[in-house]
Order: structure tokens, then sequence, then C-alpha cells
């Protein structure tokens, strides 16, 4: 249980500052996807980081439990997917994240989701 609140501890800080960051800033992280799907390095880049983090929390973390740990493990997962798809299908992840940034409504949903995760973490991290 060690690892699943010391995971938590650091996800939930993240998610929260980055959940903030999508609901503030808006149009500066539009901005910022719309550049990133330009930069094929930025791109595999990016599937490396979530290749490692996936792994990571995979590996030391692979708890499919009735608990609220169980979210760890699958974000995990998800890590690692996205880094599998980044680094082998990258024009169709780049084609199905031009698709969700024609709309503006997408970034504060996804900041919600974001920080809600963010929240939910750092209470089962630090307080529960």
């Amino acid at each position: 249980m060690q690892t699943s609140i010391f995971i938590a501890k650091f996800l939930g800080v993240a998610y929260v500052i980055f959940g903030l960051g999508l609901l503030l800033n808006p149009k500066y992280y539009k901005k910022m996807l719309s550049d990133l799907m330009k930069s094929t390095s930025s791109i595999y880049y990016g599937g490396i980081m979530a290749l490692v983090a996936g792994f990571l929390i995979t590996y030391y973390h692979n708890l499919w439990c009735t608990n609220w740990a169980v979210v760890i493990t699958v974000l995990g997962w998800m890590g690692l997917l996205k880094g599998f798809l980044l680094i082998v299908l990258p024009n169709v992840m780049v084609s199905w994240t031009k698709s969700w940034t024609k709309n503006m409504s997408f970034i504060p949903l996804w900041g919600s989701i974001v920080l809600l995760m963010g929240l939910y973490l750092i209470y089962f991290g630090f307080f529960a």
C-alpha cells in the first residue's frame, strides 16, 4: 500500500497542477497542442515518456483490486497504451488530437476531469 500512496501523492499533485493550468489558460494549451502536433520529435519523446511512466507504474503497481488503488493501475496501463500508440501510430494520434482540438470546449472539460482525478488521488494519498 505504500507504493499506492506514493504514486497517488505524486500523480495527484501533478494532475491538480495540470488541471488548473488547463482551466486557467485554455488558449495557451490549445496553441501548445497545435504546435506539438507539428513536431515529430516532440511526439516521439512524448511517446517515450508515456511509455516509460506507464511501464514503471504497471511494473510496480499492477494491482487489480476493488479499492481506490486500482485507479493507479488503470492510469499506468493508459500511459503504456498512449506511449505505444504515439510511437507506433503517431499519425493516428495526431489526427485524433486534431479532431479534439477543433473545439475549445474540450479543454475546460479535460481540465475539469484531470483536476477531479488529481483531487481524488490527493485525498487517498495524503488524507485517507
